[in-house]
């Protein structure tokens, strides 16, 4: 979690600068189910699911809003996974 020093409630247009937590991340495998769910929670989806390597990885990720306006960081698999050189 990140949280900046001088911060106030944001505005229907998210100022990640001047919020009191910044994001939290989390993974699942089910990134479309999750997105769902948090959309029919109240939540937003703040960017298109972005797919790392197409045809070849099956590694995405995607920048979503909570109900109470924090921004969460979705991942399908781990971070060391998704940026690495290697092969897996």
């Amino acid at each position: 979690m990140f949280e900046f020093s001088k911060n106030v409630d944001p505005d229907n247009n998210f100022k990640f600068w001047e919020t009191g937590i910044f994001h939290y991340g989390v993974q699942d495998p089910d990134i479309e189910g999750l997105v769902q769910k948090i959309i029919a929670h109240g939540g937003k989806q703040r960017m298109p699911i972005k797919e790392y390597y197409p045809g070849k990885k099956p590694y995405k990720m995607v920048y979503m809003e909570d109900p109470f306006g924090n921004l969460v960081e979705i991942y399908t698999h781990s971070y060391d996974l998704t940026y690495s050189a290697g092969e897996y």
